[in-house]
């Protein structure tokens, strides 16, 4: 699969790695075909999964390897990593204050960003893309920096963490689609909707592929600046999600575990 993959230009390869977690994303959103609601237990676990995914992630295939990067390049490497993973974690804080979303089992007057009269449904799919904004960038950054040259950046690492993105976005896809068919929308439109969360994923991944191609000196920050915003996506969102229920906090904790496990192993094995 590698051999086939470095046939291709870095901004092709991470084209083709997000339209893959843009379709595990849609994979998830298709489980209205099949049910109308998903057991709470379930989603929490799998939220609480995508979580750990996303904490190793953000560690084995973009801020370590920013590190590494760094000092290879002459910069202060613990200075680089603190710029570029402050940035993206108050990029992603801006984005949640001003964009207008909804958190899956929130109530209306519980939206978040500027006031708006946009529906339920666009405010609950709005809330899973500021999820996507982040992972599709790090899916793009870390094709973009193989082309680098530098060993610490490797084809095998970035197609580990698009395999990890993909994986944790099952979940997602389910938890914009499931209470949407709850709620009474057809399973049709219930599903466009849970998929549409993913769409931004491949234009995120091919802007963060391009823009590191181009200015190859900032790619330790770029890194680092990917690692941040996924990390305040899972300590702002996804955590705090997967444990409403209190009796349900000592398996979500174990299934974020399991997932940082998973992540891992793929990062170790393939990077």
């Amino acid at each position: 699969m590698i051999d086939f993959i470095q046939q291709f230009n870095p901004v092709t390869q991470a084209l083709f790695a997000t339209l893959f977690t843009w379709g595990v994303t849609a994979a998830g959103a298709a489980l209205v075909f099949s049910k109308k609601e998903i057991n709470p237990k379930h989603l929490d676990c799998m939220l609480g999964f995508a979580a750990g995914v996303m904490i190793a992630a953000s560690f084995w295939s973009l801020l370590a390897p920013g590190i590494e990067m760094a000092e290879q390049m002459g910069q202060t490497p613990w200075l680089t990593a603190v710029i570029g993973f402050m940035s993206g974690g108050i990029f992603m804080r801006l984005a949640d204050k001003f964009l207008p979303h909804l958190h899956p089992g929130l109530r209306m007057d519980q939206k978040e960003g500027v006031k708006t009269s946009w529906q339920r449904s666009t405010l609950l799919v709005l809330a899973i893309t500021l999820h996507n904004i982040p992972e599709g960038l790090a899916v793009g950054v870390a094709f973009g920096a193989v082309a680098s040259g530098l060993p610490s950046a490797t084809i095998g690492g970035a197609i580990a963490l698009a395999i990890g993105i993909g994986i944790q976005n099952f979940p997602e896809g389910a938890a914009v689609s499931m209470p949407l068919r709850r709620e009474g929308m057809s399973q049709k439109k219930s599903f466009l909707m849970g998929q549409a969360s993913g769409m931004v994923e491949p234009v995120a991944g091919v802007i963060g592929a391009v823009f590191v191609l181009m200015m190859q000196p900032i790619l330790p920050y770029a890194l680092c600046f990917a690692a941040g915003a996924m990390i305040f996506v899972v300590v702002e969102e996804l955590i705090p999600e997967s444990q409403r229920v209190q009796k349900n906090i000592d398996v979500v904790t174990m299934s974020t575990m399991v997932g940082f496990s998973v992540m891992m192993i793929l990062d170790v094995a393939l990077g």
